[in-house]
């Protein structure tokens, strides 16, 4: 039996995805709690000494980010040269270079999410008792101008969604940590601030 039926277009290709249930075995869980520490040079740094490189800083990125910003400077010349009194005119190269984008824009979405969805199946395929996560106050981090693109890039609630029902899965604890809890204030050993 199917629920759920969704139809989505991604710029290049329809889908249609369904919902299916399944049972999962418990599986054997060792006894290691992981702390996993969000941010920017790196996407994740845990505390069992594991670290998720940041995706956006790799050739292949950078140079679909470079072909990017030259198809959107060019369509913007090319609306600017057929500007009729107040209108633009669409033309036949506007549309031409506008799926270009597009399909760039799909690419990067993908390349970050298949990134992501790795990222996180081999912290939860560690199998460990309990995945503690920090909460980021990321709308208010998005205000600085320097960091917005940059924290943007690095989708922190869709690795923080994808963790947890990926330990779900596996049947580990998932825990996002206050975030105004002083644990750097704190002494290890005796938790004074």
């Amino acid at each position: 039996k199917y629920c759920n039926p969704r139809v989505s277009f991604d710029g290049k290709y329809w889908y249609l995805s369904v919902g299916i249930e399944q049972a999962f075995k418990k599986e054997k869980l060792t006894d290691e709690i992981v702390g996993i520490d969000l941010g920017i040079t790196t996407l994740a740094v845990c505390s069992n000494g594991n670290k998720v490189k940041n995706i956006n800083k790799t050739n292949e990125v950078r140079k679909i980010e470079k072909r990017l910003r030259r198809l959107q400077r060019s369509v913007s010349r090319k609306y600017e040269m057929n500007k009729e009194g107040d209108r633009f005119a669409k033309t036949s190269n506007c549309v031409k270079i506008e799926k270009q984008i597009r399909h760039l824009h799909r690419r990067l979405a993908n390349i970050r999410t298949n990134h992501i969805h790795q990222a996180t199946n081999a912290i939860a395929k560690t199998k460990p008792c309990k995945v503690v996560l920090e909460d980021l106050n990321v709308k208010g981090m998005m205000k600085n101008r320097h960091l917005s693109k940059a924290i943007q890039k690095q989708k922190f609630s869709e690795f923080s969604r994808q963790m947890k029902y990926k330990c779900e899965k596996y049947g580990v604890e998932f825990m996002k940590v206050d975030r105004f809890f002083p644990s750097s204030k704190k002494c290890s050993s005796c938790d004074e601030i």
